[in-house]
């Protein structure tokens, strides 16, 4: 198990295992966001032209309306951005992907759409807001108005260095956390390892679990931990109805090869099954 630092938090599963996560760091953070920042300037640009372009083409004349087809596609953009690519599997905008970073619930459940939502619909407030309201106002505003703005955005901009999980107020709110998830060198299939004498299980007891949990197991069966695996083991057992006997390591890898080839083969069929709770 990895030293702990000031950033490392536990994080148990629903199924009783602590991965022990490491938070990133506020300058991470900002540094992927700055990157996200970019991606979606060089994206307004081009819907830009192409909004040029079309109206250039078409003969279209009206200033106000596409003024305001223009903000309705940068606010589309700019919320769905970050929503579109943190409810993917890599639960990660590009520039959290480029720096090794993903969001996880703090809770240890899947990561929801609505908390995702939540967490992105806080930058509108955050930052995205009042700068609008600047930029939109600039000839109107009073100094006092755009100082109340810069002090607003510098609040949320900096909240993170203030608290120590690192966490935004749209974090908060919906019960994440963003932490390290480094791209791992390929390691030895876990699945062609042997665990001693043959251990064999019934189609019923391998339809107990599904992705998530061949996930959690093979994150433990890496770690190696013999505390972990020896409560793992205790869990897997009692809940599939498995006698005692074997060793641990040796029935957690045997667990996990059958469970690994059962659901590979329902996957042929069509038939995905994503957690134990999916049936």
């Amino acid at each position: 198990m990895s030293e702990p630092n000031a950033l490392t938090r536990p994080f148990v599963t629903p199924e009783g295992v602590d991965l022990e996560l490491e938070l990133a760091a506020a300058s991470e953070r900002m540094t992927a966001f700055l990157i996200d920042v970019v991606i979606i300037t060089v994206a307004m640009v081009a819907f830009t032209l192409a909004l040029l372009f079309v109206a250039r083409l078409t003969g279209f004349r009206s200033a106000e309306a596409m003024v305001v087809l223009w903000v309705l596609g940068a606010f589309v953009l700019r919320c769905f951005y970050f929503v579109f690519f943190e409810q993917s599997a890599r639960a990660a905008t590009p520039g959290k992907r480029l720096l090794g970073l993903r969001v996880v619930m703090r809770d240890g459940s899947p990561l929801s759409l609505d908390a995702v939502f939540a967490r992105n619909a806080m930058r509108e407030l955050e930052i995205f807001v009042p700068i609008l309201f600047m930029a939109s106002q600039a000839n109107q505003v009073q100094a006092a108005a755009e100082i109340a703005a810069l002090v607003w955005c510098g609040v949320f901009v900096f909240f993170p260095v203030f608290n120590r999980d690192r966490l935004r107020i749209g974090d908060m709110v919906a019960g994440t956390w963003v932490v390290h998830a480094p791209k791992r060198v390929m390691e030895p299939d876990i699945a062609s390892q042997s665990g001693g004498r043959a251990i064999t299980f019934t189609r019923e007891q391998l339809d107990v679990y599904g992705i998530k949990e061949l996930a959690v197991l093979e994150e433990v069966l890496r770690k190696r931990d013999p505390d972990v695996m020896r409560a793992v083991a205790a869990r897997i057992r009692a809940k599939i109805g498995y006698p005692d006997g074997d060793p641990d390591e040796a029935f957690l890898l045997a667990f996990y090869a059958a469970l690994r080839k059962h659901l590979e083969s329902r996957l042929l069929l069509g038939k995905r099954k994503r957690d134990k709770y999916d049936r």
